[in-house]
C-alpha cells in the first residue's frame, strides 16, 4: 500500500523520475562492476527502474524484487564501488517513493567524488550532468519535494540522506532546481 507522504510523488511522476535516477545510477556503475565484475545486482536495479519507468513493472512486483537481492555495496571493499550499487538500488526504489530519485543521484555525486578525491570539481562536473539531463517534466516532479531534512514521511527526512556529503549533494541538487525554475520558469528544455 502506498504511503501518503509528499515523498512519494503520483505514479506517473514516480516512472519519468526513475528513468533519470537510472541514468544517474548507470554513469557510475562501471565503479562496482570494476571491482565485482560477476555481480549483476546493480545493473539488474537499474534494468529493473528502467522497466517500471517504461511501465512494464508494477510497484508491488518491483518491491518484492528489490527486497530479495541483497545489498551488493556491503560486498565490496572501495567506497566509490559500495556508493556506485547504493545508487542503484536508490534507482530500484523510486517505484515505491520518488524521493529516492534524489538518493540516486547523490550515491552517483559520492561515487564520482570517492572515485576522484584528487579532482575536487568532479562532484560539481556531476551535479552539472545530472542536473543538464533532467527533462522539464523531470524538474517538476523532483521540485515538488520537499527540502531534505524537513519531511519526516521518507527518505529525504533525518536521516542518511540528509546528513553528511549526501544531503549536500541533494541539497545542491534541490537549490539548482528552485534557482533555474526561478530564472527560467517557463523553461521547456
Amino acid at each position: 500500500m502506498m504511503t501518503n507522504s509528499v515523498q512519494t510523488l503520483s505514479e506517473s511522476q514516480r516512472r519519468l523520475v526513475a528513468e533519470w535516477a537510472a541514468e544517474c545510477a548507470e554513469r557510475v556503475l562501471w565503479l562496482f562492476e570494476a571491482e565485482s565484475p560477476s555481480d549483476d545486482r546493480p545493473r539488474s536495479a537499474i534494468a529493473r527502474a528502467r522497466a517500471f519507468a517504461r511501465g512494464e513493472l508494477d510497484t508491488a512486483v518491483e518491491i518484492r524484487q528489490r527486497f530479495g537481492g541483497g545489498s551488493a555495496a556491503r560486498e565490496v571493499k572501495s567506497p566509490a564501488a559500495a556508493a556506485a550499487a547504493r545508487a542503484a538500488g536508490q534507482a530500484s526504489a523510486v517505484c515505491h517513493m520518488g524521493a529516492h530519485a534524489l538518493g540516486a543521484a547523490a550515491y552517483a555525486v559520492k561515487a564520482v567524488s570517492l572515485a576522484a578525491p584528487d579532482r575536487p570539481e568532479a562532484a560539481q562536473n556531476e551535479i552539472e550532468w545530472q542536473v543538464g539531463h533532467m527533462t522539464v517534466a523531470v524538474r517538476s516532479a523532483l521540485r515538488s519535494l520537499p527540502p531534505v531534512g524537513e519531511n519526516r514521511s521518507g527518505p529525504l527526512g533525518p536521516g542518511l540522506l540528509a546528513s553528511g556529503q549526501l544531503g549536500t549533494i541533494i541539497r545542491n541538487l534541490q537549490a539548482r532546481l528552485a534557482d533555474d525554475n526561478e530564472r527560467h520558469p517557463n523553461h521547456l528544455a
